[in-house]
């Protein structure tokens, strides 16, 4: 079972995970190509861009996760 943690990179879920991007750019962060993501992780953008990275992480670990138990 997958776990995404706040200090992943955004880019490393991104590319490992790519089902999570729509749960990205439903949270306020769409800007996932940025040159800011590349270097900053889950938590670091989520401050950024004023998202509760708690609630961002869960969804992001439940779109992963579903997918693992569907496949």
């Amino acid at each position: 079972m997958a776990t995404i943690t706040k200090e992943m990179s955004i880019t490393e879920v991104v590319s490992k995970y790519p089902q999570t991007v729509p749960v990205f750019m439903e949270h306020g962060m769409g800007c996932l190509g940025c040159a800011a993501a590349r270097f900053e992780n889950i938590e670091q953008g989520a401050m950024a861009h004023g998202i509760d990275v708690a609630s961002l992480v869960a969804d992001l670990n439940k779109v992963v996760n579903k997918e693992a138990k569907e496949g």
